[in-house]
């Protein structure tokens, strides 16, 4: 019974190793590589003022623009403070920013960031008014108000200051209520684009059969390395959203070119799978002299006649021509991961690193973009 038990799990698991794909691993959505055209956030920006700060706030005689536009606001509400003598630090200019997510209906509540524009030293405790946020075209989209969420704190006396974070940014969450919307009728859309974050034209081909697959026929088809076109079928007229919902879940295995990033400022170097070399030698090796001055002082014997006190020089210099590091060979086709066990043999660090990858790549050997930030 037990043997028959066994035998019944043995034609389980390999009935699953057929059926699931050596590749499955490697699989992601459409919905992870791909957006939807004209399903996109739009950006405001908006122009305001931030009051209740414990005299943190902008200096008004160095910040024109704060004092100019306290003296224009407190004029809207009714208050004469042009002749005044204005002297406050409880008040500052900041820009404000949001993101106005897609389909985002009257009413709606967005989160919005708030940035110092003067000379304030900190936001902590303070309170945005009503700040209208605009985009592009100039129109007002978002009204922005509330009280600030700062991080970071500033803290200090005559002789040392302790800041953590950074005190003049802060958030508003929910802070600013969508005043209009942006028109787009998805659900009478007769074709839709879906755009690849990462253009390809194997990943482009790839998502086109895996729709035509799943739909049937020729209802998708890659018009360039980042544009994937998808004709809504008749049964799915009216319906957009659901063709997109079906359609996203699909499984696709995205293809990538071989590349090599540097950032020279950091060191990091990041090299993609795909990453191969031809045939190559490597030698890597730096002469160090090191030259070290150790003077001795030199003094007469205690109670002699003649003497006088010298100082004698004493020089100890180094050589090290790295002759523990030898040439190693890297042969044809080898992976990322032999690749970088070669140069790790060779006690290479990240900066020596990214000069060898140049050289290689120079030599032609390196069958890889590299793209320097």
């Amino acid at each position: 019974m037990t043997g028959h038990i066994g035998r019944i799990l043995l034609a389980g698991l390999l009935a699953l190793s057929v059926l699931l794909p050596a590749g499955a691993a490697a699989q992601s959505r459409i919905k992870d590589i791909a957006d939807v055209e004209g399903v996109r956030d739009n950006m405001l920006v908006g122009y305001g003022l931030v009051v209740g700060l414990n005299g943190t706030g902008d200096d008004l005689d160095d910040s024109v623009f704060t004092r100019e536009s306290l003296i224009g606001m407190l004029q809207r509400l009714g208050v004469n403070a042009r002749d005044e003598d204005l002297d406050t630090d409880n008040i500052a200019a900041v820009m404000v920013t949001a993101n106005l997510p897609p389909f985002a209906r009257q009413g709606t509540r967005i989160d919005v960031n708030v940035s110092a524009l003067g000379n304030a030293e900190s936001l902590l405790g303070g309170t945005l008014l009503v700040t209208p946020l605009v985009g592009a075209d100039g129109e007002v989209y978002a009204v922005a108000q509330g009280p600030l969420a700062v991080a970071g704190f500033q803290a200090g006396g005559n002789a040392e200051t302790v800041t953590k974070g950074v005190p003049t940014n802060g958030r508003i969450p929910n802070g600013a209520i969508v005043e209009r919307e942006i028109d787009f009728e998805l659900a009478s859309l007769s074709t839709v684009n879906l755009t690849l974050r990462n253009p390809d034209f194997t990943t482009a081909r790839r998502v086109a059969t895996a729709i035509n697959s799943f739909i049937g026929g020729k209802t998708a088809q890659s018009l360039d390395p980042s544009t994937v076109r998808v004709q809504v079928p008749e049964n799915y007229k009216g319906s957009t959203v659901g063709l997109i919902t079906d359609i996203e879940q699909l499984p696709v295995s995205p293809d990538q070119i071989a590349k090599v990033v540097i950032d020279e400022q950091s060191g990091v170097i990041v090299m993609g799978e795909k990453v191969r070399i031809s045939t190559v030698a490597i030698a890597q090796g730096n002469l160090t002299i090191r030259v070290t001055e150790t003077p001795q002082v030199s003094q007469p014997s205690p109670f002699a006649e003649q003497g006088e006190t010298q100082v004698v020089d004493r020089t100890e210099v180094e050589v090290d021509e790295d002759e523990e590091r030898r040439m190693a060979v890297l042969p044809q086709g080898v992976s990322l991961q032999e690749l970088v066990n070669g140069l790790n043999a060779l006690g290479v660090g990240p900066r020596d690193l990214i000069t060898i990858l140049q050289a290689i790549k120079a030599a032609g050997a390196l069958q890889a973009e590299i793209k320097v930030l």
